[in-house]
């Protein structure tokens, strides 16, 4: 079995990278990528590329999500974003491959407490979200056989991230200002490509899974929390942490204006996933405790 694998260079990308080589064999791809194209903003390349490998699964890791850069450059977030997976999910319709495709909370308006359904109305308030959710459409539209993920406030131990954020700052100021009133659940990268890597297994095997799942960890959190969490785990294992614990004030989302709205409610309800692949999806806070020890030790 042959896998195809775009955005090999991102958090999930990465993970993917590890989980997928357990199932097939794997062609990653990025966009820097020399023999065969892995650059979605050219989208014939990538067509000939799909027909090239001719791969039983196309896994689309790859995504526009510089959130307030995009609502400046909406052509090139609707490319990559929306036209790409288009693309990805008619050649995957022509030549019978499954599409497994990453979408985002950003689809819904974020509002109300209650997690987002699958079901949902849709409502996306920036361009991220808009292109997102345009590019689940042209998958459905298509017909082709799919897994669509959403998830939200991914993470990774490699490359950036809040955490890593959150612990500089506090071994360099004696203060913090944290958002405290947009909730989700920080979901690691790792988490994302195994459960991805299992639900391709189940799909191989029964096609009727096929559709749109909730993905993420379980529990909830505000950015506030989160950065609580970084912070005193990083004290108890012995970090010299500068901002006292009370010195971590909770602000509003108003007092860091941006360019492109955020969801405050970024909770996803996740039931229809673990029923279908028999999953218990991690508390949010085991994920990040695994996260935060391999950075440690690496500083160390």
């Amino acid at each position: 079995m042959k896998i195809l694998l775009f955005g090999k260079g991102g958090q999930v990308g990465w993970e993917l990278q590890r989980s997928l080589a357990s199932i097939g064999e794997l062609v990653a791809l990025g966009t820097d990528s020399q023999d065969l194209c892995g650059d979605f903003t050219n989208l014939e390349g990538i067509v000939q590329t799909v027909r090239a490998v001719a791969p039983d699964i196309i896994v689309n890791a790859a995504a526009y999500t510089a959130v307030d850069k995009a609502e400046s450059e909406l052509d090139l977030a609707r490319t990559i974003n929306a036209l790409a997976p288009g693309v990805l999910a008619q050649e995957a319709k022509r030549s019978g491959a499954w599409l497994i495709h990453y979408s985002t909370d950003y689809v819904f308006d974020g509002s109300g407490d209650t997690p987002w359904l699958e079901t949902d109305s849709t409502g996306p308030l920036s361009v991220y979200g808009k292109t997102k959710l345009e590019g689940e459409e042209a998958i459905l539209a298509s017909g082709c056989k799919h897994l669509i993920f959403r998830t939200s406030w991914v993470y990774a131990a490699r490359g950036g991230n809040f955490a890593k954020t959150m612990l500089k700052l506090a071994q360099e100021r004696d203060s913090l200002k944290v958002i405290h009133d947009q909730i989700g659940a920080p979901t690691g990268a790792d988490l994302l490509a195994d459960v991805s890597t299992h639900a391709i297994r189940t799909a191989l095997q029964r096609p009727d899974v096929g559709g749109l799942y909730h993905l993420v960890a379980s529990g909830q959190t505000s950015w506030h929390g989160y950065a609580n969490f970084v912070i005193d785990f990083a004290r108890q294992a012995g970090v010299e942490i500068k901002v006292a614990p009370e010195a971590i004030q909770p602000v509003s989302t108003s007092a860091f204006p941006t360019a492109a709205k955020r969801p405050m409610n970024s909770r996803l309800n996740t039931g229809k996933l673990q029923n279908t692949f028999g999953l218990n999806l991690p508390h949010w806070q085991s994920g990040i405790t695994r996260m935060l020890t391999e950075i440690l030790e690496k500083q160390s």
